[in-house]
């Protein structure tokens, strides 16, 4: 294994491994005004939130690694403690980066970009039309980490108001993963695009508390099928069935359909794949009955 101490590498190189490793990140779109009333539009990619009462939002503005100098969003901030945060989906995230460019002061980048402002309500700077969520943002503070190329200013911002497009929501009105579409950041010139194939569900722990990897039997444990997933899977079951229990379960007419719905090839396959067949189709209570049911 490759080890790295961080003071005894460039930043640059350390800037590399963190924006490569610490990945996929979500991507503020600030939006900000400097006491001129000039506009400008740039991407984040050091941002998340941090709280839902009060809200927080922070988004970090890092000093340039080359010649240590600010960026205008920054000042801009510095000076009317207000920001617009455009969340970014697939469909912007050329433009979004086009965005990113190093224009001089006073050059309006919803132009260079061909975005469209939108008036803020509670704040200054414009909102992204273009954006499927937005959040009209008050400054509550500024940490500044460092002062040498590298070093991030913290913008930590409490959202007043929040604009979300309904064509990203879904019947219940809530905002539908796959309709938003958003895209993150990796290492590199490399981006992630949060929809499709690329969208999975891991069913949080039980607030009753799963049964736990350690309860289950050694050779389930060790299996040299199941994944360390297959195995969080199945501890996170309210209970472990009785021997019984679960010869009575895997008899059951219920679990033969469900075991005749995997396919006509069963026979060719271990205990465990069978089981890891169950758990791919979200039925983890009937792989676990019938790993239990199988235990010699």
């Amino acid at each position: 294994m490759k080890t790295v101490i961080p003071g005894q590498i460039s930043t640059p190189e350390l800037h590399g491994i963190l924006q490569s490793s610490i990945a996929p990140r979500p991507i503020a779109f600030a939006s900000t005004i400097d006491k001129n009333g000039n506009p400008n539009l740039a991407p984040y990619s050091f941002f998340n939130v941090f709280g839902s009462n009060p809200p927080t939002l922070v988004f970090a503005v890092v000093r340039r690694v080359r010649d240590n100098s600010t960026k205008h969003t920054l000042e801009n901030i510095e000076e009317t403690k207000e920001v617009v945060i455009n969340v970014v989906s697939y469909a912007m995230v050329q433009q979004t980066s086009l965005a990113s460019s190093e224009y001089p002061k006073g050059v309006n980048e919803f132009i260079k970009a061909g975005f469209t402002p939108l008036p803020a309500e509670m704040v200054k700077p414009f909102r992204v039309k273009e954006s499927p969520v937005q959040y009209e943002c008050k400054v509550k503070d500024i940490i500044y980490t460092g002062s040498v190329g590298g070093s991030g200013n913290l913008i930590i911002c409490e959202p007043v108001l929040i604009h979300i497009h309904e064509n990203v929501l879904n019947e219940q009105g809530k905002i539908d993963q796959q309709k938003i579409d958003l895209v993150g950041r990796l290492g590199d010139d490399w981006y992630v695009r949060a929809s499709g194939k690329a969208l999975f569900e891991v069913e949080k722990p039980l607030t009753s508390l799963g049964i736990g990897v350690d309860a289950l039997p050694e050779n389930i444990r060790f299996s040299h099928v199941l994944t360390g997933n297959d195995l969080g899977i199945l501890g996170n079951q309210k209970s472990l069935p009785s021997k019984e229990e679960a010869l009575n379960y895997v008899h059951s007419n219920e679990f033969k359909e469900k075991l005749i719905s995997l396919g006509p090839d069963l026979n060719n396959k271990t205990t465990h794949h069978i089981a890891q067949l169950l758990i791919n189709k979200g039925w983890a209570t009937d792989a676990l009955n019938y790993l239990l049911a199988n235990e010699s």
